[in-house]
């Protein structure tokens, strides 16, 4: 079978935006039986930028319970913390030397960090080499498991291209080893802020801008009560008519009385209640929106209830788990090392490939 990889960073708590945008994907692609799926809790990763130690070896094993709560099974998939397998980092310095500095310069995402901290920081700002140059680390976790396909999003789209070009330059200067690995496209909700649906759901932007998975009922439903729904321009909205109704319930066309356009706050709300699964709750009401009759408590009702039934069922699973650590760990530890041994045999491969001595 064919080998999927994604990985995680470490973070104090998942949203429902890392829910339905990656984790509720992997799980499916594990529950398939299609592929050897490998995931990854990439605290490496984390530490490109200033952090707090203890806090990022509790956000690490927190996110590692959450991912077990959320489906993912180390009997049918690999969960590893990337700093137990070292050889993650032994493959980023081998790639180093055949990455050229002009084309990880030209990584986007760098420049937009980098912003970021200048923004929080002021003239004493600090740019670790490793925010430069993780990129790189990005494409050891990927070509280290000889991955063929992974799930990204869009603003990752550039950083597996990179994994292609270096893949491709190892391959040309030392022989045809490693697969040049794939998006796999799959449909992925992109969740917006409820506070301001022209935004990607994020933590970063303040609490009343994500739910968390695991949040209580009564913030939940107090967020999505307050969820914006026709501010802004006609200009941000939705195609108008029969266009933007058609589609959201398998293709299934409404009949339109008028031209109406659904704005991005209202098709917020609507794809969440489909990334929940409630597609037969969704129908009424689309209908109603096409008729121009919606009234938007029963939609935001509709949400909460959909999220509530949902995190609901998680927390439960990650009370059990937390209650049961030894056991947890346990699991991490051994499921780390099954995927060390697929990345010492690489690393072994790949230095008999470079002419480097063999490890003893």
């Amino acid at each position: 079978m064919k080998t999927v990889l994604s990985c995680i960073q470490p973070t104090s708590e998942m949203h429902i935006g890392n829910y339905f945008g990656a984790v509720k994907n992997w799980v499916a692609l594990q529950e398939s039986g299609q592929y050897n799926t490998i995931y990854g809790v990439v605290d490496l990763h984390a530490i490109t930028m200033p952090y707090d130690p203890k806090e990022l070896y509790n956000n690490t094993q927190r996110m590692a319970i959450e991912l077990l709560a959320c489906g993912i099974d180390p009997q049918k998939s690999i969960l590893f913390i990337q700093s137990l397998v070292p050889e993650h980092t032994e493959l980023t310095w081998i790639f180093n030397c055949v990455t050229s500095y002009g084309q990880l310069s030209r990584m986007t995402q760098f420049k937009d960090k980098t912003d970021q901290l200048k923004e929080k920081q002021g003239e004493n700002h600090f740019i670790s080499t490793g925010l430069f140059t993780y990129p790189i680390l990005q494409a050891a976790d990927i070509l280290i498991y000889r991955a063929n396909y992974v799930p990204v999003g869009q603003d990752q789209k550039q950083h597996l291209e990179l994994s292609r070009n270096i893949a491709e330059r190892f391959n040309q200067q030392f022989g045809e080893y490693f697969p040049l690995p794939d998006v796999l496209f799959t449909e992925v909700p992109k969740v917006m802020s409820l506070a301001d649906p022209t935004k990607k759901m994020s933590k970063s932007l303040g609490p009343k801008h994500y739910v968390g998975l695991f949040e209580e009922e009564i913030s939940l439903r107090k967020k999505v009560a307050s969820a914006v729904t026709d501010s802004g321009s006609t200009d941000a909205a939705s195609p108008s008519g029969e266009a933007a109704i058609t589609g959201w319930y398998h293709n299934e066309p409404f009949s339109v009385s008028k031209e109406i356009s659904m704005s991005q706050g209202v098709e917020n709300l609507f794809s969440l209640l489909k990334a929940c699964g409630k597609t037969e709750e969704m129908k009424p009401m689309l209908q109603l929106f096409a008729e121009g009759n919606l009234k938007y408590k029963p939609l935001k009702d509709a949400v909460s209830d959909a999220l509530v039934e949902l995190t609901s069922s998680l927390r439960e699973k990650k009370k059990a788990l937390e209650e049961n650590r030894g056991e947890v760990d346990r699991i991490i530890y051994e499921s780390s090392e099954k995927a060390r041994a697929i990345a010492r045999k690489t690393i072994d491969e790949v230095r008999e490939l470079m002419g480097l001595p063999k490890k003893v």
